[in-house]
């Protein structure tokens, strides 16, 4: 691609010309950049942040005036019912005033965190590609990334492991954790296994192949080196030359794929079309550099480019299958699949056989069957996400800042994938689009939750935190907890108590699937509601013990929201629906306070590429789940009673609908009636306001169960569920008749 051309004065100048026909193997025009279209994934318009800062504080004075309003009429309405009211009515104004109390406290946080998530957004200054260069020339220890599988498409597990496998970092390693029953009979399951297993070596032959050629270049670059023939011109020329062949294998590979849906668009541009663009900008930079200024690229920096560019698809990818070993956990969850693998990591093993089946043992070195590499950071990704191909790079410049050294998990809170088509898997991204929002907000008071879908871990805070426990008589070790279904929350406790720090790294560089029907929708929530309030009292001790810190009351108000907000709004909505408060309804100040705190949320919703329109689209979907919620509540007070885990219940990320269980389908229909009716009674009772907001948010369920549950499914879950358990009653009886018999 480099020509050179004799000048006038006899000395020699380097330029470059595109070579037409290599470019055109490849696919389009790279010189052409304007032809490569990048999708706006970042889910993000222009903020100004400044502007937003200052009306955020305006909103919240706002707000302390309506609630310093609100409180007094509720107070003074409590001292009358005190005087001269009964048990009943007093015990009535304590109930309004905890569930107006909790309702407000949702608005602080989510008006708080909205700001510190706008000052972290002012501040944040992304690291350079030279600074994250020679980061990566002085990282060392190794990198490890871990995909939990649970009978997958292989279609999304392929997207998740080249979005992985294409990240850049040192000794890297990506593992697919392999869930799947080992030893099945269905064929369907066999099958579906077979084809998860096959998905190693063909991704493998896909990158060895890159590697081997940049590896090629590599020793060619040191020969010359070595021989003094260098021409450091020219060795410019071809580093660009070779950033052209890359870029155009990653738009090659993009103009292959076969595009099917919103989440095949986003990972062509997350995983191929923006590094293409990249690399190819960066060759055109170095040719213009050369060309124009004659400034080329010196060995230190040519040391450094070849060590980025062999980096880049030098990469093992492998996959572990713990349930073929009876001395690993066999726990259904995913942190144990996590923690089996864990466990293993950084010492030698045997393969050997006991009765009950194969079993994974520790071996020398000289005598090994396997040896399994550890890590300095881990990152573990679900297998339904996909991450921005410098992820790892940009997370682990930061773990490796001197700031950082007591940082135990840094992440991006995942976004939703963009460009859904079906309207309840959009207004679900949007929440948790908004919830990204918040958790950057957690970190400027040092509340941040582990999010387990995707985090890059520092394996010594794992090592921390890890306790040995017995399974079937086995010694196992627990890094992430399994105690509830939300693992990565009550090892974020964990971590805290150990002296360690969490963060969330302000840019969007992750993605994860939305439930696109309200049966996979409500498996994930009702897990996300289990489990806080089990968590809640190892909480609160660790703020007891260390109350006096500074900063401790600020991040203890907000870590404590997260546990309990799920629950105390859920049940406070509830008993706003049943319970007239009828003294209570006739002042405006409570209804009102509530107007800041929906107007920043639209205005967040607009910021975030989604409509006005589509706030009382979430608000309907919000209310559609609160059975869902309250069933995940329910679950873990249960738990609490029994002390007995809780099945982890995985989101289903198959193709075809999700049937809902019929309980939670009649439920909604059952709140959708009680809302409207509740509406018609308080107007004969002249109740207006309770009226009003009992029909609005009747009419609010109706839509949901429209747009989001649909009719004719709903009916037809209802309608199985019926038979499945008709068909159950008469198996029971059937069996109990033969049992009788045979007495």
């Amino acid at each position: 691609m480099a020509v050179a051309k004799k000048e006038a004065d006899g000395s020699e100048q380097i330029r470059y010309a595109t070579n037409n026909a290599f470019i055109s193997v490849l696919g389009s025009p790279l010189c052409e950049s304007k032809k490569l279209k990048i999708m706006n994934t970042n889910n993000d318009t222009f903020i100004n942040e400044n502007k937003e800062i200052f009306l955020s504080k305006i909103i919240i004075l706002i707000t302390i005036i309506l609630c310093i309003l609100a409180g007094y009429d509720a107070l003074e309405i409590l001292l009358q019912r005190i005087k001269i009211g009964t048990q009943n009515e007093i015990l009535e104004q304590l109930v309004f005033i905890l569930i107006s109390f909790f309702l407000l406290y949702g608005s602080f946080i989510y008006q708080f965190t909205r700001l510190g998530f706008l000052r972290r957004r002012k501040k944040h200054r992304p690291a350079s590609l030279r600074e994250l260069r020679t980061s990566l020339s002085n990282a060392g220890g190794g990198l490890t990334i871990l995909i939990p599988s649970y009978k997958e498409e292989p279609s999304v597990i392929t997207q998740t492991l080249l979005s992985a496998a294409l990240q850049v970092g040192k000794e890297r390693r990506v593992v697919l954790l392999i869930d799947n029953p080992p030893h099945v009979s269905d064929v369907g399951e066999k099958k579906l296994l077979e084809q998860t297993r096959d998905l190693i070596p063909m991704i493998n032959k896909m990158l060895v192949s890159q590697a081997e050629n940049i590896e090629c270049e590599f020793d060619l670059y040191q020969e010359r080196m070595q021989n003094g023939c260098i021409n450091f011109d020219k060795e410019s020329i071809y580093l660009a030359d070779l950033y052209m062949k890359i870029a155009g294998w990653h738009e090659s590979k993009a103009n292959e794929y076969n595009v099917k849906n919103h989440t095949d668009k986003l990972f062509i541009e997350k995983v191929h079309k923006e590094p293409a663009k990249h690399y190819f900008q960066y060759a055109e930079e170095i040719y213009h550099r050369v060309e124009v200024g004659h400034n080329y690229l010196g060995k230190e920096e040519l040391d450094e480019e070849y060590l980025y560019l062999c980096e880049l698809f030098k990469v093992e990818i492998t996959s572990f299958e713990r349930k073929r070993f009876v001395n690993l956990s066999h726990e259904e969850n995913k942190a144990m699949n996590i923690n089996s693998y864990l466990g293993l990591m950084g010492c030698n093993y045997n393969i050997g056989f006991s009765p009950e089946g194969y079993i994974i043992e520790n071996a020398s070195t000289e005598k090994a069957d396997i040896f399994v590499p550890d890590a300095e950071f881990i990152i573990t990704l679900d297998a339904d996400s996909i991450i921005s191909h410098d992820y790892a790079l940009r997370l682990t410049h930061e773990l490796n800042k001197p700031e950082h050294q007591r940082t135990a998990v840094i992440q991006t809170p995942y976004s939703a994938i963009p460009g859904a088509s079906i309207d309840l898997e959009r207004v679900a991204g949007a929440t948790t689009d908004i919830q990204y929002n918040i958790h950057q907000g957690f970190t400027k008071y040092s509340a941040t939750y582990w999010v387990g879908a995707n985090a890059l871990i520092r394996r010594s805070a794992l090592e921390d935190i890890m306790t040995v426990d017995t399974e079937r008589g086995y010694e196992i070790r627990r890094y992430i907890q399994d105690r509830t279904v939300i693992e990565d929350t009550e090892s974020s406790i964990d971590l805290i108590e150990k002296g360690w720090r969490l963060v969330n790294y302000p840019e969007r560089l992750a993605y994860s699937a939305t439930p696109p029907d309200f049966g996979s929708l409500l498996i994930q929530r009702r897990r996300w509601a289990n489990g806080g309030l089990i968590i809640l009292p190892k909480l609160l001790r660790n703020l007891c013990l260390s109350f006096w810190k500074r900063g401790k009351t600020v991040e203890g108000i907000v870590r404590v929201h997260y546990l309990i907000s799920i629950a105390a709004i859920n049940i406070g909505l509830v008993l706003l629906f049943l319970l007239p408060f009828e003294e209570n309804m006739g002042s405006l100040w409570l209804p009102l306070s509530a107007v800041p705190y929906f107007y920043l949320y639209g205005r967040d919703l607009v910021q975030i590429n989604y409509r006005w329109s589509d706030l009382y689209r979430v608000y309907a979907l919000n209310l559609m789940l609160i059975p869902v919620n309250l069933g995940g509540v329910f679950k873990s007070i249960e738990q609490g009673i029994t002390k007995k885990k809780i099945p982890f219940g995985r989101t289903p990320k198959v193709s075809g609908r999700t049937a809902s269980p019929p309980l939670y389908v009649f439920a909604v229909f059952l709140l959708t009636g009680l809302c409207l009716v509740t509406g018609v009674v308080d107007a004969f009772m002249g109740r207006w306001l309770h009226a009003i907001f009992s029909t609005m948010n009747g009419s609010l369920l109706l839509y949901a169960v429209v747009r989001f549950l649909k009719w004719k499914d709903s009916l037809s879950d209802i309608k199985n569920g019926l038979n499945d358990i008709y068909v159950t009653n008469k198996k029971y009886e059937q069996r109990r008749k033969r049992y009788k018999y045979h007495i």
